[in-house]
């Protein structure tokens, strides 16, 4: 059966995003009366939890979030604070401006207080995870890639200098291997008892439906970040569209699943990772639309290479850390799909350290970066093409031939 657009016509376009205004104007007011609320005195008492710690020669900037807003204040280089502990202070309001707010804002703070350490089910799997590992580094890693935590400095610095952040900041890539995990173990588990009690009932879609309930979960326990957000709600998505028969992969679905981000959480147009993740699924989609006459096996071995070339100018433009060596991220993507799921099995075990030799070699490697930057005027003719490149294959050929010429250029001042 040919699967159906989303829109009947114009009139239903119209209509959508009439009501996609409405609903944004409705959050921003809310989030609005929420700033009003902190910034009606000139100082504001919060409890929150601590996301990150900064190191700093002679002081310690943290981020801090509570039920409402995200922000950033500095404290003494010699208090002893933890991530994911909560903490209670006094923030100042005066210089905190609606927009500061929406994007998460820096000030000063008094009075702080440590809360004791809980032992949360988050703090608990965070605390499991360091307990296999000796180097910092390392654990850090391992928080990142299953709780979204921070990175370390050094860490993230050498994730940025071998091209491999995407892999280590979890999002819909990660998403994508968890889905497929939990559907393969689901299926082993509910055959027998779809076959006995429900056999009339759609086997896929109701084991999809459970996944999407357990990735629910699991987003909620990681704080939702912003990337992920984005994988899972186009994953609900594509259920809606799978079991109406409407077209899946088109652009318009993406586009209609990034306003409807924004209008229900406002602060995340601010995003550069939900950005970076619907840019990564836009050049997916590119891919998809121009090389699908090639065989299976082809599309496998240029598929990595690709993409990473192709939102190589994107990244470039807000990050200019440059290596040789980041031209083999697009093997080491292939590698982690693996690498993913095993190590989680591993943790569960408790046998997380298996991979730390390998891992410690790796982080102590010398990597000679320097920082390029993708000038602005070629990130607005890179981004204008790519846009275009959806209705015309001319200017798709045009695209390749920019974002090859854009990679040996970029390689070539780093060699």
């Amino acid at each position: 059966m040919e699967s159906l657009p989303l829109f009947k016509n114009n009139k239903e376009r119209k209509v959508f995003f009439l009501f996609i205004i409405t609903l944004f104007l409705i959050t921003l007011f809310f989030e609005f009366r929420t700033y009003k609320k902190v910034i009606k005195n000139e100082v504001y008492q919060t409890d929150g939890t601590v996301l990150n710690i900064y190191p700093k020669p002679s002081h310690q900037v943290i981020k801090v979030k509570n039920d409402d807003f995200t922000f950033f204040t500095t404290i003494a280089k010699d208090i002893q604070v933890s991530i994911y502990q909560d903490v209670n202070l006094t923030i100042l309001t005066q210089d905190i401006s609606f927009f500061s707010f929406l994007k998460g804002f820096y000030t000063k703070n008094f009075n702080l207080y440590l809360h004791q350490i809980k032992n949360s089910p988050k703090q608990s799997i965070y605390n499991y995870i360091h307990s296999q590992h000796t180097s910092e580094d390392i654990s850090s890693l391992y928080s990142a890639l299953f709780l979204a935590s921070a990175l370390t400095q050094d860490t993230r610095e050498l994730a940025s200098q071998y091209g491999v952040s995407h892999l280590i900041a979890i999002s819909g890539f990660h998403l994508g291997i968890i889905s497929f995990v939990l559907y393969f173990i689901l299926h082993s588990l509910y055959y027998k008892v779809h076959s006995k009690l429900f056999p009339y009932r759609n086997k896929r879609f109701d084991l999809l439906i459970i996944v999407a309930v357990l990735l629910y979960s699991y987003l909620v326990f990681i704080d939702i970040p912003s990337s992920l957000l984005r994988a899972f709600v186009m994953f609900l998505f594509s259920l809606f569209l799978l079991r109406m028969n409407i077209k899946l992969i088109s652009f318009e679905t993406l586009f209609i699943i990034s306003i409807v981000i924004i209008a229900l959480f406002p602060n995340l147009l601010f995003s550069i990772s939900l950005w970076f993740s619907i840019a990564g699924v836009f050049y997916i989609f590119l891919f998809l639309k121009y090389f699908k006459k090639l065989s299976k096996m082809v599309q496998l071995l240029v598929f990595n290479f690709w993409i990473y070339l192709a939102i190589n100018p994107i990244t470039h433009y807000f990050f200019g850390a440059t290596a040789l060596e980041q031209l083999y991220s697009p093997l080491v993507t292939i590698v982690f799909s693996l690498f993913y799921p095993i190590s989680a099995v591993l943790h569960l075990l408790h046998l997380g350290e298996f991979f730390d030799p390998f891992i410690q070699t790796v982080l102590n490697m010398k990597i000679n970066s320097i920082a390029i930057f993708t000038p602005w005027y070629f990130f607005i003719f890179y981004i204008i093409v790519s846009l275009l490149s959806i209705i015309q294959k001319k200017i798709f050929i045009v695209l390749n031939f920019s974002l090859v010429g854009y990679n040996f250029w970029l390689y070539y001042l780093s060699f």
